[in-house]
């Protein structure tokens, strides 16, 4: 979806603070936040990309002045009350006021350190050939999915190479809405000129993880 969050290359922000001190945390609030949300049991529909396009709909007032960890209270709570895991009154007071039927107990303390390092695979067997080879030239399509998408706004329509093929992964359209779908991934350049008429520097590019259905042949 075209959201405040697909902000790349979007001008009257002001500019990045690259110099900004590197901290985790900003406040201890928000590494308590981070236990919680690996200690929770997961819904079984959730998933990273349902997580993504439940953020992407925040209000945009709201998405621009909250801290990051605070926008990620705001979406498990918006979470929650959807899969019917809690009720508004309930997370306003903080108590359950009902067992959740086939949810398991929370993870202990000693857990949440171990889980922080899994690592969940997205990558999918597939018999089906890829669409697209090393050095072919790529045009991403002009309108995305209404949902969830990673293909930003600033690319599209544009015109890059296939610079490596990375074989079939979970497709974050698809798995936003609870359906488990793989096609090819790529990673394609596109030239920094390609993007931004202002861009001066002719080797200047910009590599971007594409699925295939964002693509087609230039």
């Amino acid at each position: 979806m075209d959201g405040i969050h697909d902000l790349g290359g979007k001008q009257g922000f002001g500019p990045i603070d690259v110099g900004e001190k590197e901290e985790r945390f900003h406040a201890a609030w928000e590494a308590r936040l981070v236990g919680i949300v690996r200690g929770m049991t997961r819904v079984a529909p959730w998933s990273i990309d349902w997580f993504r396009y439940v953020r992407e709909l925040i209000d945009p007032a709201d998405y621009l002045t909250r801290p990051y960890y605070d926008q990620w209270l705001q979406t498990y709570a918006a979470m929650m009350v959807n899969s019917g895991v809690a009720t508004v009154d309930e997370l306003a007071s903080g108590k359950s006021t009902a067992a959740i039927p086939d949810l398991a107990p929370p993870a202990p303390p000693s857990a949440v350190a171990a889980a922080a390092r899994t690592t969940v695979r997205f990558d999918r067997e597939s018999s089906a050939p890829p669409r697209f080879a090393v050095g072919d030239a790529v045009r991403t399509h002009v309108h995305a999915a209404p949902g969830h998408t990673r293909l930003p706004h600033y690319v599209r329509g544009r015109r890059g190479t296939v610079t490596a093929s990375h074989g079939a992964h979970v497709l974050p359209d698809a798995s936003a809405l609870g359906e488990e779908r793989s096609e090819p991934l790529y990673t394609v350049a596109f030239a920094a000129r390609e993007l931004w008429p202002e861009a001066t520097a002719p080797r200047d590019r910009v590599y971007l993880d594409l699925w295939e259905s964002y693509l087609e042949p230039a």
